[in-house]
């Protein structure tokens, strides 16, 4: 791309928030647009959303899943996943140690775990809220009634990505799954009043720039609240365990795009990244990001959420992780943020 093109579109998606999807792609699609791009999105951040890091305890707590996804190490049909559920006494445990810790917020993740029904959950969730933290839930495709029975018990966000708005790649990758389920679910928690993350997969088989385009206009459509963005890192006990590895420098561009295009947006430098790439967070962090999810599951869980190998941090502790991200955040200039974290807007 020529370089009087280059900027004339990265200035217009920092002060409009606004392009065309073929306009996007080629941005995404141009290595040299990286740093410029990154440098953009980070003036974004800092206008839009501050300084403040925000730090969520993320609490993994089921590796069984019904879905049979060809990239998640946690797919129905992988017999080497090693199974674990945690009772609702060590849920609400881990969560009480990341108050102490210092975390206003908490994200309970599972697979899509059929034992945990909405009433079951509900009783944790109204646990954890009694101790005054902001809840996150990441447990998957539910009924409309489900989440409002999930909300209605307190629980604030959830996190639903749709991995890629490409139909016919994300039935070809989530077989037995609808896409017209995924949207319905999304649009649902909107309804109901979740601030809502989403996000998608880099470095998909069949994926091009123009489906990440369409995915990132996709997640400015929705007014997404938080959008997280993960490098494919492939997993050897699952179908797509010979592909290469997501791109981190397109990973990195789309980061930068997010922030461009949603400027309000909650953005995470994922676990994923760090595996990839050490250092990879506080890359990400400049490019327009502004959250961090350490890990405050403990013990063998810690080690048997295998989405993927090589998990970056598996085998530090809760504790070590907060304070090495709090020491990494300082040392770039930046502050750990006090409150929830909640979506800014404008």
């Amino acid at each position: 791309m020529e370089e009087q093109t280059r900027r004339s579109l990265i200035e217009r998606a920092e002060s409009k928030h606004r392009l065309a999807r073929e306009e996007l792609a080629a941005l995404l699609a141009d290595e040299g647009a990286e740093e410029e791009m990154a440098a953009a999105a980070d003036r974004t951040r800092r206008a839009y959303v501050g300084d403040e890091v925000h730090l969520r305890g993320l609490i993994e707590f089921s590796s069984y899943c019904k879905q049979n996804c060809l990239y998640c190490g946690l797919r129905r049909d992988n017999g080497k996943a090693e199974r674990f559920r945690l009772s609702r006494a060590e849920i609400v445990a881990l969560a009480e140690k990341a108050k102490a810790a210092g975390y206003p917020t908490v994200v309970m993740q599972s697979g899509e775990d059929a034992w945990f029904t909405a009433e079951r959950l509900a009783e944790i969730v109204r646990e954890v809220k009694r101790l005054g933290l902001t809840l996150t839930l990441s447990v998957g495709e539910r009924t409309r009634d489900e989440y409002r029975l999930l909300r209605e018990a307190g629980a604030d966000r959830f996190l639903l990505r749709i991995e890629t708005t490409d139909r016919a790649l994300y039935e070809r990758l989530d077989p037995g799954m609808s896409f017209e389920n995924r949207l319905r679910c999304l649009a649902d928690l909107k309804a109901l009043g979740y601030e809502v993350g989403t996000g998608c997969l880099v470095g998909l088989p069949g994926q091009t720039v123009d489906s990440l385009a369409a995915d990132i206009l996709f997640f400015q459509s929705i007014d997404a609240d938080m959008v997280g963005i993960g490098p494919l890192v492939p997993n050897g006990d699952t179908p797509l365990g010979g592909e290469p590895p997501g791109d981190m420098r397109l990973v990195r561009r789309v980061v930068s795009a997010i922030r461009l295009l949603l400027p309000e947006a909650n953005i995470p430098a994922t676990t994923a990244m760090e595996t990839l790439q050490p250092g990879a967070r506080e890359l990400m962090l400049r490019s327009g990001a502004n959250v961090v999810m350490p890990n405050v599951t403990e013990g063998e869980a810690r080690r048997k959420y295998a989405l993927y190998p090589g998990k970056a941090c598996v085998a530090d502790t809760p504790d070590h992780c907060r304070a090495c991200m709090e020491g990494r955040i300082r040392a770039m200039g930046r502050t750990v943020g006090k409150g929830a974290g909640g979506r800014r807007r404008a």
